[in-house]
């Protein structure tokens, strides 16, 4: 089969059968035409669309193993010159694994949610939402020119704006998705300017025609200075990664994501949006490979987030900013491992990662059904026993996400760690104290979450002391209340009715539609490392798709020392990460389960560090007055200006004073006697007669 083209019009009916199912329930099943269909139908159009899409992308990926690909023109869009503005597909090993990722995790979200959202008005609309979500996100990965990326990834991030702000009735809602926008249009202006460099230098916006011309590319400087075109071109394009992937500090949307409801949290932190820019940094290997400022950036960048954010995870109490806060650690994680020229293991851990994440956040939304919709882990403890499947699949999720050995998350966690070590660009000494260090803070913060909600005393249905929910009310919908949000909570109270289990009630496990997808992503969130790392990383699986140049030494070593999948294992026992993470873990049990006087003391001590952590570093406060601040004076500045007083004061008042001031004289001249005007006439004919006097000639 090798050398053979896959079929366009089966590549084609993967991303349009979800947009299919999005126009079913989106058109027909709300108001819009008004309301043809029902819930049914409407879920039953948007998972059979997806279902689809994920036995194409299964297909597809098996027929590129066996040498399969394709790299061609879909759609003509326009021509102009020389320049092709075309849809076309580029189906390799990259993509083809992607398309599996992304339909497979979207499926699952797909059939929980009509678990999830059975109670909420906005039922159809919702599955219209994240079925357009995934259209979008399969056409930027099976792109092949910068243009459609360029659409799938502002499709992306124009669809997350409606889900993160899906009870729009809230207001925090409407701040967190406005957020999102904004931050993610500074991150699209980088990209963009990148994408325009190259444009301009390579004349073509195909993939493949960028890429031939890249040894002509790194030898231009951009004009006017002594930089590196390729330097700054990849910087521009990673700025566009840094908000989609959520990178320090454009990270700051990402944590308030959690007002929308927990489905599209998982959707959007585990297959789509957030690993949209590792997947684009990926794809642009052969164009970062050649400057190593632009990987050394990367690297400072990803370490920054890997370290940093998963402290802000220590101290949440709110079980979804928890798993948030974890996300913007692992992308950091995957950050470094681009920055190292390790981009399939970026792309290995993206995949892993995708799995027990998006297990991570559907637990957690069943733990807050269970809770009927109370989702502070402090009033929890104790649901092992009340929920058995969320518990144990949450472990799964958990384990994978700490590096334990034999899960998915220890293959690839373990591999940009030894990726880093054997980097030696500027910022590798840096970036191997940050992924160590991250691997205890990991471990800390998820297994305190896991503890105090699974284990320990049973603190739900009392008079709560914290009365945080999500979930959503047929009228009042409700989501996310982080710390973040405390000031709300009072008025709420007056509006909403009590959330949480009542004094007696007990949690209960979720239905079958919602514990099914736990089930199906806890097992490759255990195997999918085991089974796939040898290829992927050691393997032919990226040969010819994925770039690392000679200088560039990470990958080499990481092969050479790779001895098997169990062996590596079993070495992983004895090494550093293994016993941080154990002693993260041990600590966690001890700091909540045995004392707890412990956590009281580090905040009686440390209150100031508390504080800091728990404004998030004052990044919100920053941007509020720096950026907001400086925008508000600049408008006010404008209007007050421009506005007031040059076009309203100057141009239009001015005018019409001008006018009137005109008006007055011609007043004073129209008296209406014919005497005036005679007398006029004659000082007119006297005046031409001087005037005209030096030319009449002489007799």
């Amino acid at each position: 089969m090798a050398g053979q083209l896959l079929n366009p019009n089966l590549l084609l009916a993967v991303p349009l059968a979800p947009l299919a199912g999005a126009a079913i329930a989106g058109l027909l099943g709300t108001q819009f035409l008004g309301n043809l269909v029902g819930r049914k139908t409407s879920h039953t159009a948007t998972i059979l669309g997806v279902l689809i899409a994920f036995i194409l992308s299964v297909q597809t990926l098996l027929a590129v193993m066996d040498g399969a690909t394709f790299n061609g023109t879909i759609y003509n869009w326009m021509t102009i010159g020389t320049l092709k503005m075309e849809v076309g597909f580029q189906i390799d090993s990259l993509s083809a694994m992607m398309m599996c990722v992304v339909t497979f995790v979207s499926l699952m979200v797909h059939i929980y949610t009509i678990g999830y959202m059975k109670d909420d008005e906005g039922y159809n609309r919702f599955f219209a939402y994240i079925s357009l979500f995934t259209f979008s996100m399969l056409m930027l990965v099976m792109a092949n020119n910068f243009l459609q990326l360029f659409f799938g990834w502002e499709a992306v991030g124009l669809v997350s704006y409606l889900l993160i702000g899906f009870w729009y009735q809230r207001p925090t809602a409407i701040v967190a998705n406005m957020k999102a926008f904004l931050v993610n249009r500074v991150g699209d202006f980088g990209f963009i300017l990148g994408i325009g460099l190259l444009l301009a230098y390579a004349g073509t916006m195909n993939y493949q025609e960028v890429f031939a011309k890249k040894d002509e590319l790194a030898l231009l400087s951009l004009p006017g200075t002594d930089w590196a075109l390729l330097t700054v071109a990849c910087i521009c394009l990673f700025i566009g990664a840094m908000g989609k992937s959520a990178q320090f500090p454009l990270h700051v949307w990402l944590p308030d994501s959690m007002e929308g409801p927990t489905p599209i949290s998982a959707l959007i932190h585990a297959a789509t949006m957030v690993t949209a820019g590792i997947f684009m940094v990926s794809r642009m290997s052969p164009l970062f490979e050649l400057s190593d400022t632009a990987l050394s950036f990367i690297l400072v960048i990803g370490s920054i987030t890997a370290l940093f954010m998963g402290f802000l995870g220590i101290i949440q109490n709110d079980i979804k900013r928890v798993v948030a806060y974890s996300t913007l650690s692992q992308l950091g994680y995957m950050t470094v491992a681009l920055g190292s020229s390790a981009y399939s293991v970026a792309v290995f851990h993206l995949m892993t990662h995708a799995f027990f994440k998006a297990l991570l956040f559907l637990g957690a939304g069943s733990v807050i059904i269970g809770m009927h919709h109370d989702q502070d882990i402090r009033n929890m403890g104790g649901l092992r026993k009340y929920m058995p499947i969320t518990w144990i699949t949450s472990l799964v999720g958990s384990l994978a996400l700490i590096g334990t050995p034999l899960f998915s998350g220890f293959y690839s966690k373990d591999s940009i760690i030894e990726a880093v070590e054997a980097t030696h660009i500027w910022g590798a000494g840096f970036a191997q104290f940050a992924v160590l260090a991250g691997v205890f803070v990991t471990a800390f913060y998820s297994f305190r979450m896991y503890f105090l909600v699974f284990h320990g005393k049973e603190r739900f249905g009392q008079a709560h002391a914290h009365g945080h929910d999500d979930h959503h009310a047929p009228k009042a919908a409700h989501g996310a209340h982080g710390d973040a949000h405390d000031d709300h909570h009072e008025e709420e109270e007056d509006d909403h009715a009590h959330h949480g289990l009542e004094p007696g009630q007990k949690p209960h496990e979720s239905p079958f539609v919602v514990w099914l997808p736990l089930v199906m992503l806890a097992i490759p969130s255990l195997i999918i490392g085991y089974l796939t790392i040898g290829p992927m990383l050691h393997g032919d699986f990226f040969k010819g798709v994925i770039f690392v140049g000679e200088n560039h030494p990470a990958m080499e070593e990481l092969s050479h020392e790779f001895h098997g999948a169990m062996a590596m294992a079993i070495h992983g026992l004895s090494t550093a990460p293994f016993w941080l993470a154990l002693s993260g873990v041990v600590a966690a049990y001890y700091c909540y389960m045995v004392n707890p006087r412990v956590p009281a003391w580090f905040f009686a001590k440390f209150h100031a560090i508390h504080t800091l952590l728990d404004n998030k570093y004052y990044m919100d406060k920053f941007n509020e007055v720096v950026f907001a601040g400086g925008a508000r004076l600049l408008g006010n500045g404008l209007w007050n200006f421009g506005d007031k007083k040059l076009i309203d004061g100057l141009l239009v008042n001015g005018s019409a004073k001008v006018v009137a001031w005109l008006s007055s004289l011609s007043r004073v001249l129209q008296t209406g006697y014919i005497y005036h005007y005679a007398f006029v006439m004659i000082l007119g004919v006297l005046g031409f007669l001087i005037y005209f006097l030096p030319f009449w000639p002489a007799k």
